[in-house]
């Protein structure tokens, strides 16, 4: 696969919030470098500020919390900020 085949789909950039509570911010979207996994890197907006990535479905999926179901990571529009 060359890079101009690589999919890659799309995602509010921004701010994000985590089912728990802390705010991230949404960079882009990235690919696994061996399988093309599409990754959304983001960055903690609290503490040192840290870099990380989790797969797309995962960063995008709902889950139960207190017996409901709530999205992982929220957008956040900017008059929320």
């Amino acid at each position: 696969m060359t890079h101009e085949e690589l999919w890659t789909p799309e995602i509010k950039k921004g701010k994000y919030r985590h089912f728990k509570g802390n705010l991230y911010e949404v960079i882009d979207v990235v690919h696994h470098s061996e399988t093309r996994e599409p990754l959304v890197l983001y960055r903690a907006l609290y503490g040192e500020h840290g870099l990380w990535v989790r797969p797309l479905p995962m960063f995008m999926e709902t889950i139960e919390r207190d017996g409901q179901e709530v999205q992982r990571f929220q957008f956040v529009p900017d008059e929320e900020n």
